[in-house]
C-alpha cells in the first residue's frame, strides 16, 4: 500500500467548464504555482483523442512540479501517459478489475459515499478514497450530502487516506475539521477563482489548519 495521505492535501480536480481566458494547462500551472499537492483530470465531456492529449500534458506539467498526477476512470488513458494513478467512482470499472489493470506500483483511488462502500474499496485494492459530497454541489447535482458523523464512521474505521469532496469552499473548510479527513478535493474553488494561484495559497493555509485541528 503506498503513502498517499501527503498528496491528498489540496487536491485539484479539473473541470474545463471554468476554463476562460486562461486554457487548462495555464490553470492547472497557476494551481500548482500555488500549492495544489495532487492534480486529477477529470473531462467527461472531452473525447478519447482529446482527453489522452490532455492528460499527456498535464502529466509533464505535474512532473515537473513533482506533483502527483491521477486520470478519473480511463484507465488505458492513465497507463499510456504514464499517469502516477487512477480515480474510478462506483459507477465506473469495479476497483479490483482496475487494480489488476494497473498493477501494484500505480495509485488506486475510489469514490466512496458510505461505510460499506469504503469497506469494499479498501478491500479490493484502493490506496485512498474520495468520500463525499461534503456539502451541497453543482458539479454533482444528484450527490448526496454526508454528514459529519458518516465522515467520521469512515474515517475511523478504515485505515487508508481520505480525502472529503464535494462543494468545498473557503467559507466551509473548517468545518470538517473534526471529520478526520486528510485533505481536500477541490473543482470550482480553485478553477472558478479569478486568481487561481493565490486562491491555492489561500486555500492551502486553510486545508492545513483544517486537518491540525
Amino acid at each position: 500500500m503506498k503513502n498517499c495521505k501527503d498528496m491528498l492535501l489540496l487536491y485539484a480536480v479539473t473541470d474545463s467548464a471554468w476554463v476562460g481566458e486562461k486554457s487548462l494547462y495555464e490553470q492547472v500551472e497557476a494551481a500548482l504555482k500555488g500549492g495544489v499537492t495532487c492534480v486529477q483530470l477529470r473531462e467527461k465531456k472531452a473525447n478519447e483523442d482529446e482527453f489522452m492529449q490532455m492528460a499527456v500534458q498535464l502529466r509533464k506539467l505535474c512532473n515537473n512540479y513533482k506533483v502527483p498526477f491521477i486520470v478519473n476512470d480511463n484507465v488505458s488513458v492513465a497507463i499510456a501517459c504514464k499517469a502516477d494513478g487512477v480515480h474510478v467512482g462506483q459507477k465506473d470499472r469495479k476497483a479490483g478489475d482496475v487494480r489488476k489493470m494497473i498493477g501494484k506500483d500505480m495509485i488506486l483511488g475510489v469514490t466512496a459515499h458510505n461505510l460499506e462502500e469504503a469497506q469494499d474499496a479498501k478491500a479490493q485494492g484502493a490506496d485512498y478514497l474520495g468520500v463525499g459530497a461534503a456539502f451541497s454541489t453543482s458539479t454533482k447535482e444528484d450527490a448526496k450530502v454526508l454528514s459529519h458523523e458518516v465522515y467520521k464512521q469512515i474515517t475511523q474505521s478504515i485505515n487508508i487516506p481520505i480525502v472529503a469532496i464535494g462543494g468545498i469552499s473557503k467559507k466551509n473548510i473548517m468545518e470538517l475539521a473534526s471529520c478526520g479527513v486528510d485533505g481536500v478535493a477541490l473543482v470550482s474553488a480553485i478553477f472558478a477563482a479569478k486568481d487561481i494561484e493565490n486562491e491555492c495559497r489561500e486555500l492551502y493555509q486553510l486545508v492545513s489548519r483544517m486537518t491540525k485541528t
